[in-house]
């Protein structure tokens, strides 16, 4: 009778260990054993089981709330789901990739990175002027589609939303970094709001650099994220001004290489036509953007060339144009840096369904 039950309590221990390895807790056997020796205590109900899982196993959080491993266990195949799915809208249309990292920052820049952009609703910061111009929100509604079905109720759009910019960017040979999550989304979004902060390519050098650290953000990441303009398009109407009626002198910013603007003025004709960012590599995350705004001035926004005008800022354009592989790792710290401005956690946001509307109250 011993060695038999000595026997079990091996085989039980075995069993929970390989059960806990896989992340799901541990079951019993529930067929009918004919050993009558076989403890009841063996096997466990399911019902019975805990709902959540040890507290052992549960994600370490940073002093944010967020982890790497958040979905570690309640939704292991997040980010593959994420980055498939942004790779198949990069062979349709690559376009769509610096639209979701442009997407992602007008979130962050108007109540921290809490998907209030993605809220559709009259008022709402996506009917804003700002945001008229916005693309991608059907990608991030097709992830949320996927997630919602291998993971209900689990993965937050706000965290979609950061893990899409990361692949767009990486998807553009750009940098890979590690993103943390356990974000939650927010409830409110204002229109107004996003008109009031949002900039739009005409700011000055000082009121562009108390936007970024009143988001707890500084010079360095000012540069460096600015150095998303690498890739991407503007539309004319955002540059007409400048080309055109700069400051109201009736001519164009001197700043301008004289070549670049007689590209523009031709491009430029009508405010709906899109320009790139970037006239050198506009399809590929490299330093480029630096090298065309120092050397050449042909930085396509105001803002853009402004990054010369500053000695501080300066020196920092110019150390990523001869170190490239050093803008490669800040854009990522940067990136994780901004990502994390005024984020819900906890009970202070939601896990929205649909990341158009917030969940009903009876969610």
């Amino acid at each position: 009778m011993k060695s038999s039950i000595s026997f079990l309590f091996v085989i039980f221990i075995l069993h929970l260990i390989v059960s806990v390895t896989a992340g799901s807790g541990y079951y019993g056997n529930k067929e009918n054993n004919n050993d009558e020796d076989q403890e009841t205590s063996n096997n466990p109900n399911l019902d019975d089981l805990p709902s959540t899982l040890p507290e052992e196993y549960l994600p370490e959080l940073d002093d944010n709330g967020l982890s790497s491993s958040y979905y570690l266990h309640s939704c292991p195949e997040a980010e593959a789901i994420i980055f498939n799915i942004m790779e198949e809208w990069s062979t349709k249309d690559e376009t769509v990739l610096p639209s979701i990292l442009r997407l992602f920052f007008h979130d962050c820049v108007v109540r921290g990175c809490d998907a209030s952009i993605l809220l559709n609703h009259e008022g709402s910061e996506r009917t804003a002027e700002a945001s008229k111009t916005l693309r991608g929100f059907e990608v991030i509604d097709e992830i949320k589609k996927a997630l919602e079905e291998k993971c209900p109720k689990t993965v937050s759009c706000s965290d979609i939303l950061t893990a899409a910019s990361r692949d767009a960017i990486h998807l553009l040979k750009g940098p890979y970094w590690m993103v943390p999550y356990g974000r939650k989304d927010g409830k409110v979004s204002n229109a107004k709001e996003a008109d009031d902060l949002v900039p739009m390519g005409r700011e000055s050098y000082p009121s562009l650099l108390e936007l970024f650290q009143s988001m707890g953000l500084n010079v360095l990441d000012l540069v460096v994220l600015q150095g998303a303009h690498t890739v991407g398009r503007a539309t004319c109407g955002s540059i007409q001004e400048r080309i055109y009626n700069y400051n109201g002198t009736g001519q164009a910013d001197k700043c301008i290489d004289k070549q670049y603007l007689n590209y523009l003025t031709r491009k430029c004709r009508w405010a709906s036509e899109y320009v790139d960012l970037d006239p050198i590599t506009p399809n590929k995350f490299d330093a480029m953007y630096f090298k065309n705004i120092l050397d050449k001035n042909m930085g396509l926004l105001a803002t853009d060339q402004a990054l010369t005008s500053a000695i501080s800022t300066s020196k920092l354009v110019s150390t990523f144009v001869n170190a490239p592989t050093l803008f490669d790792y800040q854009f990522g710290a940067s990136m994780n840096k901004l990502s994390k401005v005024k984020i819900l956690t906890g009970d202070e946001g939601q896990v929205r369904t649909n990341c158009n509307f917030v969940n009903s109250n009876h969610y």
